[in-house]
Parts: C-alpha cells; sequence; structure tokens
C-alpha cells in the first residue's frame, strides 16, 4: 500500500463522503475509490460498507483506519521533521480549543507564527469531547482544555492558568456596591448560561450545587459571545470565565463581580497526544507555551482583582 491510499481512507473518515474525501484529496472520485479497493484488496478485508453513498466502515475498517491514522500522522511528521531541517517548520497547525479559553490563546498562536513564519494556524471552536476524538484521530495538533475535571486519556499535558468565575449583571441594582456576590445569590438571578454539552456549564452545575442550588436558565447557548451580545439587550446575568473579561472591556450598563462560597477555580492547559515521538507542530507549540513570557501573560487575572 502506498502512504497516498491510507491518505484517501483517512479523508474518507473525516468526510463521510465519497466525493467531498475525493475533492479533500485533490483527486478524482474514482481514483479515490481505487485507492480503498486496492487496500482491501492487499489486506484480504472488506474496509468500507458500500451503497449508494458512503454508509460507514466495517468492523476490519475500523481497525484499519485507526492504523491508517497513525502511519498517515507519522509520515506527515517525518516530512515536517526533515523540512524544518532545511527550511524551518511548515504545515499547518490544528489547534481545538474549548470555547471559554478562546479568549487567551492568541498569546500561543501570536508567538508560534513569529518563530514559526512559514506554518499556518488553524484554531477551532471545539467541546472537550471533540478535542479529545480530534487527538485519537490525528485530525488536531494540540488542544486547549479542562485538566483537573474530566481529563482527557491518552494525552500529554502542560498547564497554562487558572480559570476563576465572576457574575456578569447589570448595573443599578444593590449589586452596584459589592466586591463579589456567592453563588446562592447567583442562583436566584435570570441566568443565560452555556449548553450542557459544554464542560464549563457541568463546571457551573457542580458548584451551583455545592451552594445548594439548581438553576434552571431562561437562555442557554454553546457560544460564550452570544451570552455576551444578550446581556447588553436584556436584563440577564451569567456566570462566565474571568478570562472574557478582556473581551468584554467596560461594557456600558454591566457589573462583574467575582463568584465566592465557593471560591472555585479549574487548571486550563495544552493537551497533545500521548506519543513519542511528539509531532513538529505539537513539540513546538508546546516550547511557545513554556516560554516565560508567555507564561506570565496567560497566567495574569486579566481583570479579575478587584480595587
Amino acid at each position: 500500500m502506498l502512504i497516498r491510499q491510507l491518505q484517501y481512507l483517512t479523508a474518507l473518515a473525516r468526510e463521510r463522503h465519497f466525493a467531498r474525501a475525493a475533492a479533500a484529496s485533490n483527486v478524482t472520485q474514482p481514483t479515490l475509490s481505487a485507492g480503498i479497493k486496492q487496500i482491501e484488496e492487499t489486506l484480504g478485508v472488506l474496509v468500507v460498507e458500500r451503497g449508494h453513498r458512503f454508509v460507514g466502515f466495517t468492523a476490519e475498517g475500523e481497525r484499519v483506519l485507526a492504523w491508517a491514522q497513525r502511519v498517515v500522522a507519522d509520515y506527515e511528521g517525518l516530512t515536517q521533521e526533515l523540512g524544518g531541517l532545511r527550511e524551518g517548520m511548515t504545515g499547518q497547525l490544528k489547534i481545538g480549543v474549548i470555547p471559554v479559553a478562546l479568549p487567551l490563546v492568541h498569546w500561543l498562536t501570536e508567538p508560534f507564527a513569529e518563530a514559526h513564519p512559514r506554518t499556518t494556524i488553524q484554531v477551532l471552536s471545539y467541546t472537550s469531547q471533540e478535542i479529545q476524538r480530534g487527538l485519537d484521530a490525528f485530525d488536531l495538533d494540540a488542544g486547549v482544555t479542562y485538566l483537573d475535571n474530566e481529563p482527557l486519556s491518552r494525552v500529554r499535558t502542560f498547564p497554562l492558568y487558572k480559570e476563576r468565575y465572576v457574575l456578569v449583571t447589570p448595573a443599578g441594582t444593590d449589586l452596584d456596591t459589592r466586591k463579589n456576590v456567592t453563588w446562592e445569590e447567583a442562583a436566584g438571578l435570570p441566568l443565560g448560561l452555556l449548553t450542557g454539552d459544554m464542560q464549563n456549564r457541568r463546571i457551573l452545575d457542580m458548584h451551583f450545587r455545592e451552594a445548594g442550588q439548581v438553576v434552571r436558565p431562561v437562555f442557554e447557548t454553546n457560544s460564550p459571545f452570544a451570552l455576551l451580545q444578550h446581556l447588553t439587550t436584556t436584563r440577564w446575568s451569567t456566570v462566565l470565565p474571568h478570562t472574557y473579561l478582556a473581551v468584554m472591556g467596560q461594557l456600558d450598563g454591566l457589573t462583574t463581580l467575582p463568584l465566592v462560597e465557593p471560591s472555585a477555580q479549574h487548571e486550563v492547559g495544552l493537551v497533545v497526544a500521548e506519543r513519542e515521538p511528539l509531532q513538529p507542530l505539537a513539540r513546538a507549540l508546546r516550547a511557545v507555551a513554556a516560554l516565560p513570557e508567555v507564561r506570565l501573560k496567560l497566567e495574569r487575572d486579566i481583570g479579575f482583582d478587584r480595587p
């Protein structure tokens, strides 16, 4: 089998469609189908379940796919390694980032781009579960997600910062003069929160339960930016990580208060697939994350401490 034929198979796994997989591979659909057929003939097993359209992989095909993904990733890592020795790092760095960490990811991507100008960067907003799947399938080079709550498996971790939480609520209430607010008090407000498939929401629900409360939000979304937009036009409140204070700036008509009782915090960090050797792009990103100036920017409490 040729590497190219294995690449056809991994493209089909990503696209779940023969024509789209062929387009992504820059070949015709008959060429892609013939390449996958040759894999089947070489191994003597049926890999793809076929109908009028793509149906899925056979049980044997799933095992073949897992090996193909590993071989293709190793081959791409080898070409990156050799290219880096000749003319500097090349290729596309793909990072899956949980939505609540998006405000700080530029502290990683900017110095990475400066250090490796021949590369490109793709930042994708993913849930922590999607990051796990992306790393397992070698579709992602790295992820930024929680490390100490629902931790991922089969990964190496590198702590970046501690996430803490603030209530964002309309100004003009008794809370304006407060320095903080309890989770129990926040639960009594009309809240907009992230959806339950977001780990951040599961973390918030846990801390509300610790305060003896079960919240039923009036509005849910999978986008923190949609939460912010609703805050500017409604009388609702929300709970956000302190990292979003940098994005919010000084929004008119809103008050932000640290949440206490409990004073919760959770570790957010960089994750890469547990394998040896590390992919060159993943290794280079970890090196950037370890720079003292980057760590200082990531660890500081952006707008969190109040006078």
